[in-house]
């Protein structure tokens, strides 16, 4: 099923991959891969950073990571070389930013995987998700990471008939490679999306949507004519 979403590359992040066969699965891993990533190599912070940058906890950045005064960086978090944290960006730990990944002004994200390219560029909000590679969010999109039970089960998520109990209690979305969503969508708990998906602008997504799809947003439109004036 892994193929359906993404494209397994040579960069680092792909090792989070290893030995996995559901989407999902990467994120039960997250934590751990983020931990020993430090505990490895340390934590990192360039010299140049500009002013306004708050960092808390363990974060590792590397050489040549892009990062805007106003940015906000909790730990424990990894940002690799070529990614780009823009003013007012807030990163609240367990997130992994791969190279060229974009998080953008007023964007929020927390437990997540921006795989290679990914980018999630203005007002988004991100949680407990797996963007792949090249994905590209609109202005506007949440990522809906909790039920309306507040977390109390686990979500679940049926793909071609089989429900599969994901395990997770946040559970936001797992976009595939190339996936592209319009601005203002919202993606509910668990949703899947696979790889060159697109979706359009004001889309409320929910569930399993093939790779390759073209997912179109109708809405049902009456225009009443004002009185015109005597």
């Amino acid at each position: 099923m892994l193929a359906d979403f993404f494209e397994m590359g040579q960069e680092p992040c792909y090792r989070l991959f290893d030995g996995l066969t559901l989407p999902w699965e990467p994120l039960h891993h997250l934590k751990k891969f983020i931990r020993h990533h430090l505990e490895r190599y340390g934590t990192h912070v360039p010299s140049n950073l500009p002013e306004g940058v708050i960092i808390q906890g363990d974060v590792y950045i590397e050489e040549g990571a892009i990062i805007e005064a106003g940015v906000f960086i909790a730990g424990p978090t990894v940002i690799q070389r070529g990614a780009e944290l823009r003013f007012g960006a807030y990163v609240r730990g367990d997130v992994w930013a791969s190279e060229k990944s974009l998080i953008g002004h007023d964007t929020e994200v927390k437990h997540s995987l921006l795989l290679p390219g990914a980018k999630a560029a203005h007002f988004a909000y991100v949680g407990d998700s797996v963007l792949g590679r090249s994905v590209n969010l609109g202005a506007g999109t949440k990522l809906a990471n909790v039920k309306i039970d507040m977390g109390k089960s686990s979500v679940k998520v049926k793909v071609e008939g089989t429900l599969h109990d994901s395990g997770l209690r946040k559970f936001g979305a797992i976009l595939g490679d190339g996936v592209s969503l319009g601005c203002n969508s919202v993606t509910n708990p668990g949703t899947l999306i696979g790889k060159q998906s697109l979706a359009y602008a004001l889309s409320s997504l929910a569930g399993y949507y093939p790779a390759y799809s073209l997912i179109k947003n109708k809405q049902n439109q009456m225009v009443v004519r004002r009185h015109l004036p005597q």
